[in-house]
């Protein structure tokens, strides 16, 4: 009679998985098909800084996380089991010892991790504090530095210093790979701006025209470019057309279709809100034009107001909650 051999436990999930982190440790919630039912799973990594935790959806079960903690300074995690175990990067993102004579970095710790194209299984970007980009190719284990960003003369400039950030350090936050392009990369800096790459990260180029910043500052300098989260639209219906959205001090706004540019019109276009209620579309490098809503009326928050993010509607129109959660600024995730 053949041996019956019990049925494996799948670590993926079957239901809706949220995850949370925060400044003492992380939190996993699972809920059933119906999302009726919840349960929650943690703290994780009690006691440490954990600055993003995130799930693949190429597998459903891989996690990977990003700690500061109080012995090892700051680290990544990787759970292939949905968080029931953890194994630490044998290789953080780290830069690379400066030659001697010239001021080395250090990372502060990880800010941002995000799952690379379907085609690149294995393929992950982080992105740190102070701003530094950094790829893994092996699922997360090791990482190597994007040098084509890292080591730009004109990006060591724009990325600034210490000062020209968040309170808790500046931020590359937001990297985000084109579903239809692995090579196809946008990242945001706080500060320093939005950017964009065609060539897999070989090369960059800022998206800043048409954004605003803050009164009294020139937007023609980079370096004065505060933006704190950049999405891209998950309603992309040919090649032709997608959106990203970057959102600063203010709600978010939806550009116009079509294609106003001198250079091909190939894709992905931008929003910025750098002031209340302000929204501008952002040129990117597969044609845009600018956009600009609504700044007086119903649409707009009064004077003095309280900044405003959360759930955009249709299109990248902005409403929802008071700012000061996740989705408020970098620096109060």
């Amino acid at each position: 009679m053949a041996r019956r051999v019990p049925k494996r436990r799948s670590s993926r999930s079957k239901g809706p998985v949220v995850l949370v982190a925060t400044r003492k440790g992380a939190w996993v919630f699972r809920a059933d098909a119906s999302r009726r039912s919840w349960r929650s799973d943690g703290p994780h990594f009690l006691g440490h800084v954990i600055h993003h935790v995130v799930l693949d959806p190429r597998d459903g079960r891989t996690l990977l996380a990003s700690a500061s903690t109080g012995h090892l300074g700051p680290t990544l995690y990787r759970s292939a089991d949905l968080g029931r175990s953890w194994k630490e990067a044998k290789r953080p993102p780290a830069f690379p010892k400066a030659v001697e004579g010239e001021t080395g970095r250090a990372v502060g710790h990880t800010f941002w991790l995000t799952p690379g194209h379907p085609s690149q299984p294995g393929t992950w970007y982080a992105g740190t504090s102070p701003h530094g980009l950094f790829r893994s190719g092996d699922g997360g284990e090791s990482w190597e530095p994007v040098s084509g960003l890292n080591d730009d003369p004109r990006y060591r400039e724009w990325m600034g210093g210490p000062q020209d950030g968040t309170p808790d350090g500046p931020k590359l936050h937001s990297v985000i790979v084109d579903p239809r392009d692995p090579a196809h990369l946008y990242l945001g800096m706080s500060s320093g701006g939005v950017h964009e790459s065609l060539d897999e990260g070989r090369t960059w180029h800022p998206m800043v025209s048409g954004m605003e910043v803050v009164d009294g500052f020139d937007p023609a300098r980079i370096t004065f470019h505060d933006p704190h989260c950049v999405r891209l639209s998950p309603r992309i219906r040919t090649a032709s057309t997608s959106r990203t959205t970057a959102a600063s001090t203010g709600s978010t706004g939806r550009a116009r279709s079509g294609c106003a540019s001198a250079r091909p019109c190939r894709g992905p276009w931008a929003t910025s809100a750098s002031r209340w209620w302000s929204t501008r579309a952002i040129p990117t490098g597969r044609g845009s034009s600018p956009w600009t809503g609504p700044r007086s009326g119903p649409g707009r928050a009064p004077e003095g107001g309280p900044r405003r993010t959360g759930r955009a509607t249709e299109g990248g129109h902005g409403a929802g909650s008071t700012a000061g959660s996740r989705g408020g600024t970098p620096g109060g995730r």
